[in-house]
């Protein structure tokens, strides 16, 4: 694919991925105001969003998916990169400018990121192990945790109820 297209590819995928994620937040907010046929219209128009942009991903995946070994060290490196030097830039203008909840959110994000890199790190000396393990995730912080639930997330400290197990 030739540079000019494949960068507008990459945009057009990047715009319709955040669509997704605004109108499935815009659904969610409709719910919660009791508007039960504005929240369908916005979970409709969310999951076009997401066909539009697994469409996009497929024309750049022989760009950006490799086989999972590769796809494995590249997802580590992405994390140690995230843990090690841009969550800790937002951490310290948050708490320059007194932005408690941003300060929150990004620690909790940091922490969790944290834990995803030793599962990575873990992933790698194990490469494509059969063994068969749970995940489940914390629907509020994004911490994972293998096989078993802790009774509260040890990041955000919401009860075992807010964790959802991954297929």
């Amino acid at each position: 694919m030739k540079e000019k297209t494949r960068a507008n590819v990459y945009k057009a995928f990047v715009g319709e991925a955040k669509a997704y994620f605004r109108l499935a937040a815009f659904a969610q907010r409709a719910d919660e105001e009791e508007f039960p046929q504005i929240a369908h219209l916005f979970r409709a128009i969310a999951q076009a969003e997401h066909v539009h942009a697994t469409s996009h991903l497929k024309l750049l995946e022989d760009l950006i998916v490799s086989d999972s070994d590769t796809n494995l060290r590249e997802s580590f490196n992405r994390e140690k990169t995230v843990t090690d030097n841009i969550y800790p830039e937002l951490i310290k203008v948050a708490e320059a400018e007194g932005e408690r909840r941003a300060l929150i959110t990004f620690s909790h994000a940091r922490d969790a990121e944290e834990v995803h890199l030793k599962l990575y790190e873990r992933a790698l000396v194990n490469t494509m192990s059969e063994k068969d393990t749970e995940y489940y995730v914390c629907e509020v912080c994004g911490y994972v945790v293998e096989k078993s639930l802790p009774d509260k997330c040890p990041i955000c400290g919401v009860k075992q109820d807010k964790f959802r197990q991954i297929d």
